[in-house]
């Protein structure tokens, strides 16, 4: 691990992050990534997690951040006064900010599952914290954010009071970090079994230590209410289903039959467990795991069709030169979606691709339509739940959008 000026009291003169001419615009705006190409020198020899101030080529002080030389991204900027120290005592109390914000949501009195911290957007670079009935998974994915592990583990234990707190690596980010993937309990004993949690009146299992991402994806829980609402008495195709919690939204609102697909066979018995937990009901539910753009096709060649569709991938795009791929791979789907939509049914599709903004979203989604030689008129929009929260700072922060649309 790099060594960290976190740990104590901020020294009197720190190295400084010098920018080339007309290169501060971004950091004037308080976004808090600042990239290696906009960086004209570096004065003094700080150490890869150490903190750096960052100013003009004129001298003039901007901001203060965790440098990482190795990195694209060369500075995660973390404050703009510069009578702020960046310590143990900062990371601690962004932690508690965090946390309180969330325990005041009225949109979160109804769950006992919700994201306490989300990176940047609660001024905490790389930092995702889960909480799932009192077990915390916890993501460390910048350089800036390993370096204060124990003080956010510390802080999580003060103002949250978890059972456990898990640390799960995001390998893919922390390979652009350049830093070694770790995982592991860090607080309280492991759950011996998956965690039950609540959400809009009904349970969830849980599968802390291994699930996909942190184990669910909680992003997505006022978009499954809403859906839910039209799925009375209807047929639901429930595509990259993971554990299915679209599907049991809609078979607890009165669906009467419901098809999971997804490639993943353990993420299908979660969902199964998860349908046991809903008791009995009307709904017939199927699952089928295999390639969801195959399924689809094979379907479309069937002449099958439903009420409702649910498209809701994984991020396609990861950063900026996959867009172009990403926006093929979205018109493709949604184009094999809307033809297995039956007249004046719903399509409800998804894009979680940070990169891919709403405007972009909705042109291919427009493309796939006329491709598909179907007529879509959009009747809501999604985004990500309250506990997600977008900085408007860094647009980048909101990434989940969807489109609930009717098609004839």
């Amino acid at each position: 691990m790099a060594d960290s000026d976190t740990d104590s009291a901020q020294p009197m003169t720190l190295s400084r992050v010098v920018l080339k001419s007309g290169r501060d615009k971004s950091v004037r705006g308080r976004h808090p990534r600042l990239f290696a190409g906009a960086i004209k020198e570096i004065v003094g020899r700080p150490k890869d997690g150490n903190v750096v101030d960052v100013s003009t080529n004129n001298d003039e002080w901007l901001a203060r951040g965790i440098i990482n030389q190795q990195a694209q991204i060369a500075v995660r900027l973390l404050t703009w006064q510069q009578d702020e120290t960046v310590d143990d005592v900062f990371w601690k109390q962004r932690v508690h900010r965090s946390v309180e914000l969330r325990q005041c949501d009225p949109l979160l009195r109804a769950t006992n599952a919700r994201r306490l911290i989300f990176g940047e957007s609660d001024g905490l670079p790389g930092v995702i914290a889960d909480d799932y009935a009192g077990y915390i998974v916890l993501q460390l994915s910048t350089l800036a954010a390993v370096n204060a592990r124990a003080a956010i583990v510390a802080a999580l234990v003060e103002c949250a009071s978890p059972r456990f707190i898990f640390e799960r690596s995001d390998e893919e980010r922390m390979r652009y970090e350049h830093i070694k993937e770790s995982s592991g309990v860090l607080y309280g004993e492991a759950p011996t079994e998956p965690v039950v949690i609540i959400e809009g009146g009904l349970s969830f299992l849980v599968d802390v230590p291994h699930g996909q991402k942190t184990g669910f994806y909680l992003d997505q829980r006022e978009n499954r209410s809403r859906l839910a609402r039209y799925c009375a008495g209807a047929s639901v195709l429930n595509v990259f289903s993971y554990t299915g919690s679209f599907g049991i939204y809609a078979a607890a609102s009165g669906a009467l039959r419901v098809v999971n697909v997804d490639s993943s066979p353990d993420a299908l018995r979660a969902a199964q467990a998860n349908v046991a937990l809903l008791g009995a009901t009307s709904c017939e539910q199927q699952y089928v795991a295999t390639d969801a753009f195959a399924d689809l096709r094979a379907r479309r060649a069937a002449g099958e069709q439903y009420d409702i569709v649910v498209l809701d991938p994984p991020k396609f795009a990861h950063n900026p030169e996959q867009i172009d791929r990403a926006a093929r791979a979205y018109k493709d789907l949604n184009r094999v979606g809307l033809a297995l939509v039956k007249p004046g049914g719903l399509l409800a599709t998804f894009s979680c691709s940070g990169v891919v903004d709403s405007a972009l979203f909705q042109k291919i989604l427009f493309s796939a339509a006329i491709e598909a030689q179907r007529d879509v008129q959009v009747v809501e929009r999604f985004t990500q739940a309250s506990d997600h929260p977008v900085l408007l700072s860094y647009p980048e922060s909101e990434y989940l959008k969807g489109l609930l649309c009717r098609v004839r």
